[in-house]
Parts: C-alpha cells; structure tokens; sequence
C-alpha cells in the first residue's frame, strides 16, 4: 500500500512540475543559504545532499536517487540548510515550493501520501544510521544484508552499497572477496 500510495504521491508531483531539469556529474542544483524555490525529485541519477564540516570534512546527509524527493524538509524552511550535488548526471522534476505547500493545505490524499513517504524516509535514515554507527566493514554489510533480506544488488551496483554502509568501493570487494572465499570452504 506504501509504494501504491508513494507512486501516486510522485505521479502527482510531477503533473505540479513546471519543468526538468538536468545537471551534469559534480554539479550543484542548490547551495546551502539559497532561498527554497523548488523541491526536486530525482528521476534519473544520484545526487547527494552534503554538509562541510568545520574540519573540512562533508557529512553526506541524503543520497537521493531515482524516485526520492530531494531535501523534502526543506518544503517548510526558507532556505537549504545544505548544498545539493549530482553524484552522476541527473535529471530532476523541479516543482514550485509553494505549489507543494499549497497541496499540502488543500488536498488530503497528497497530504496523506507526503506523511507516509516522510516515514519511509526517516525508516531509511535511521537504518543508515544504525549502520552507519558499526565499527567494521563486515558488521556494517551483515547489518545492511539483514535490512534488506541477505540479498546482494548486481555487481553493477557495488560501489551505491558501498555508499549506502558508509565504506570505500575497495573495503567492500576485499569484504565481499573474503564471504566468498568463505562460501567456498563451508561448500556452498
């Protein structure tokens, strides 16, 4: 019923949309401090929502990716309270904050919808999270195998699930690398 109710919840976003747009890989679509114009949602690509530490780190707050609504808090602030930037190109549906306020007042199934994509999306933080707080690679994949049923994505898609645990590409392969070896020895 979720997804149902999330497919609609995007379906009516994009008939608000006033138009897509497209940033190139390394691109910002907003900047920390711009005033709250438009609420986008990723149809194509990732973007990651990133915040600069005072020692110079970057604190990846969101990885919005195909189907996510970017910085969805930021519907009810004046201004990003992070920057925006497109991880690979992407292609975005950008939709006038306030044509989003205004449904949100007006219509209660998109009210409704918009409620239960927030809790869907605050499950999700609160697993990367839990995730995120485990010392090891290996304790960090086993917890996210156990989120998501013990099934691995593609190969092609490694290098998200690395994002996703909060790991270099190259820590996963060796971690990856030794479940194998182990797969192999206890023969299966």
């Amino acid at each position: 019923m979720i997804e149902i109710m999330s497919d609609t919840l995007m379906d009516y976003i994009r008939g608000l949309s006033t138009r897509r747009k497209t940033f190139g890989a390394g691109q910002d679509l907003f900047n920390q401090g711009d005033d709250v114009e438009s609420l986008y949602l990723v149809e194509v690509g990732v973007v990651h929502l990133v915040r600069h530490q005072a020692n110079g780190n970057i604190a990846v707050l969101q990885r919005a990716s195909s189907g996510v609504i970017l910085a969805e808090a930021s519907v009810f602030s004046s201004v990003y309270h992070c920057d925006a930037v497109a991880v690979a190109d992407v292609s975005a549906t950008s939709v006038p904050v306030q044509l989003i306020r205004r449904a949100l007042r007006s219509n209660s199934d998109f009210a409704e919808g918009w409620a239960s994509y927030l809790s869907s999306q605050l499950q999700q933080t609160r697993k990367r999270a839990e995730i995120a707080s485990l010392k090891t690679v290996a304790a960090r994949l086993e917890s996210w195998l156990a989120w998501n049923d013990g099934g691995l994505p593609s190969k092609g898609e490694w290098k998200a699930l690395a994002d996703d645990i909060g790991v270099s590409p190259e820590a996963l392969y060796r971690e990856l690398s030794k479940r194998r070896i182990s797969f192999v020895r206890n023969g299966t």
